[in-house]
């Protein structure tokens, strides 16, 4: 595993979808409740980026493309057309900066 920082506290703000890209993988970073979630930034449906989607609720970003909803702690999807997972990753902040844990 290595550890990559993504990014400053600041940056991630509650409900507003936050992307960033680790070795070659987006990543969508979401503030809700005060705690950070990480999940892969593309739907498991069509190739397209969940940070440019919508907080629905506390829990569940809704892709822009087709609707299909994701739950933001664990990165699974809630709703066709989408189906399975887009993954999820630790995150937290250290000394004001963001980080994320990923597979090498």
């Amino acid at each position: 595993m290595a550890v990559v920082t993504v990014g400053n506290e600041d940056d991630v703000q509650e409900g507003q979808p936050f992307r960033v890209e680790v070795e070659g993988t987006p990543i969508a970073i979401f503030l809700a409740q005060g705690e950070l979630y990480a999940i892969g930034d593309t739907c498991t449906h069509e190739e397209f980026s969940l940070a440019d989607g919508e907080m629905v609720d506390d829990y569940t970003v809704e892709c822009a493309l087709h609707g299909a909803r994701f739950d933001i702690r664990t990165g699974r999807a809630l709703s066709l057309p989408a189906t399975g997972t887009a993954g999820s990753y630790p995150v937290w902040v250290e000394d004001g900066v963001i980080k994320v844990e990923v597979e090498e």
